[in-house]
């Protein structure tokens, strides 16, 4: 029943409650879904959605550029991929451009000739079968080819296993490719896949290469990666240095959300006492909700002088489930704020906590109050609520 009030009131107010960090914009979306559909072989519905992305005119075009000659190249239309590629060469400073010529040189290499849709030579599965093992066996003979299928036309699912193959291993070769791909030297997509796996394998090593990465780069979207990466390796001394001092107020948010999902709540207590910043108080409080500090944020909500950032706290605790009741309710009879008292109703209406709304129905004597916390209890459907129904009715 607890779902299901939720996702009711999630859909009734998703502007309210859905985090704006988590918010995914339309771009990245469209684009998530073309990668997704030429790994699975669906070229016609990967050209839909990029088409979305060209038409936009804005992030990721020139992306969409080459994945779409890709996809018309995988259907056997040649003369629609050379055109991609072709309206390509007005983003010259496009990190995508040298892998547009090494698939424009393989598209002129197949002009002329009859060419079927799908003949795409050896199955990639078993491709990445013999790298990696050929890489296990003799790596000074697989590293070569791992680089041309990264520098190539392969698809992106194909790029990404070989990264993923040179990222495993313990050649200094191998590490050397990656570190190179990581500082930007190819397109963004691998660029964003190698800091990834950096992260993952982990090491002081690698920590300390995404720091140095981090501190050379101009492009925001490389370091909220980098923020990302540190959590992935748990590297909370780097996060809590770049969520206290990091100059950009976007990046500096992110560090904060990245902070709280390494659990670093001591941190973030001690920033939340000391930030002027009420922007940046609401993302500390998102972050301590993300990592289940609910005592810090009954601190917040009891003692907090700001009501926009008390009910922020509230709103958390509501999502924290019935542990928080009572001192949820503890608010609601201190406050003479109406916005900390309507906070409270919504968190426990989330919490599908129709019992401590009903209490707070019998005592309350606004009008208003009362009307929103019955509005609430008329959808929820428990026995609490459905005998505080009839009670209402036989008065």
């Amino acid at each position: 029943m607890q779902t299901v009030v939720l996702m009711l009131a999630l859909a009734l107010a998703p502007a309210a409650w859905e985090p704006e960090w988590q918010k995914e914009s339309a771009v990245d979306r469209e684009y998530e879904r073309a990668m997704k559909a030429i790994d699975n072989r669906q070229y016609e519905e990967a050209l839909r959605y990029l088409a979305a992305i060209e038409a936009g005119k804005g992030p990721k075009t020139d992306g969409a550029l080459y994945w779409k000659a890709y996809s018309e190249a995988k259907l056997g239309d040649l003369q629609k991929a050379m055109a991609a590629l072709k309206a390509l060469e007005a983003y010259r400073d496009s990190r995508w451009q040298n892998d547009a010529r090494a698939l424009e040189m393989e598209l002129r290499q197949r002009m002329g000739q009859p060419v079927a849709p799908e003949s795409a030579g050896p199955d990639e599965d078993l491709k990445l079968m013999a790298l990696n093992s050929l890489m296990q066996s003799d790596p000074e003979k697989a590293l070569p080819v791992l680089e041309k299928v990264l520098s190539g036309s392969s698809s992106p699912r194909l790029k990404e296993r070989a990264l993923f193959v040179l990222s495993q291993s313990d050649s200094a070769k191998a590490r050397q490719v990656v570190a190179t791909i990581a500082r930007g030297s190819s397109n963004p997509d691998l660029q964003r896949k190698a800091l990834r796996n950096l992260a993952i394998t982990g090491g002081a090593e690698n920590r300390k290469m995404l720091a140095d990465i981090y501190q050379a780069s101009n492009d925001v979207s490389v370091k909220r990666e980098i923020l990302r990466g540190f959590m992935i390796s748990g590297d909370k001394e780097r996060l809590a240095t770049l969520a206290k001092g990091e100059k950009s107020p976007e990046l500096r948010r992110d560090a904060i959300r990245q902070l709280g999902l390494t659990g670093d709540m001591k941190t973030l207590r001690e920033m939340y006492a000391s930030e002027t910043d009420a922007g940046v108080k609401k993302d500390i409080i998102q972050s301590l909700f993300v990592g289940g500090a609910s005592d810090m944020l009954a601190e917040i909500a009891k003692s907090e002088k700001d009501p926009e950032l008390q009910k922020a706290a509230i709103r958390q605790m509501g999502l924290m489930g019935p542990k928080t009741a009572d001192a949820l309710s503890g608010y609601y009879a201190s406050s003479s704020d109406a916005g900390v008292k309507k906070a409270v109703i919504q968190g426990l209406f989330l919490q599908g906590n129709a019992k401590k709304l009903v209490e707070l129905a019998r005592k309350e004597t606004n009008p208003e109050l009362k009307r929103q916390i019955v509005q609430q209890l008329s959808i929820m459907g428990s026995k609490d609520a459905t005998d505080f129904m009839m009670e209402l009715l036989n008065k």
